[in-house]
């Protein structure tokens, strides 16, 4: 992925303040950030518990990771609704429920 707010030699456009800076004081983007970090944390979770689930050559392990692996399916899916209804939200003209 690019950054379009960087020169061609790599360095920071001084015009653009950085992403961080431009939308610090914006609630709904820092809800949607917090977001997508908890997604990427319950995915890398989830990665692992596959990856137990698969590859334990002890069948209690193996369930409780396909246990594990359920749960944060359920988590992941959660996150993702939140997610959908925050990118809703930040829509002009979007409806509140």
């Amino acid at each position: 992925m690019h950054n379009l707010d960087t020169t061609t030699d790599g360095r920071p456009d001084a015009a653009e303040p950085p992403d961080e800076a431009r939308h610090d004081d914006d609630p709904g983007r820092r809800e949607l950030m917090a977001l997508h970090a908890e997604r990427t944390a319950i995915e890398q979770r989830l990665a692992r518990a596959e990856q137990e689930r698969l590859y334990l050559a002890d069948p209690a392990a193996a369930a409780a990771a396909q246990a594990a692996e359920e749960t944060l399916l359920a988590d992941l899916d959660r996150v993702m609704t939140r997610i959908r209804a925050a990118e809703y939200r930040s829509q002009p003209g979007a409806r509140t429920w």
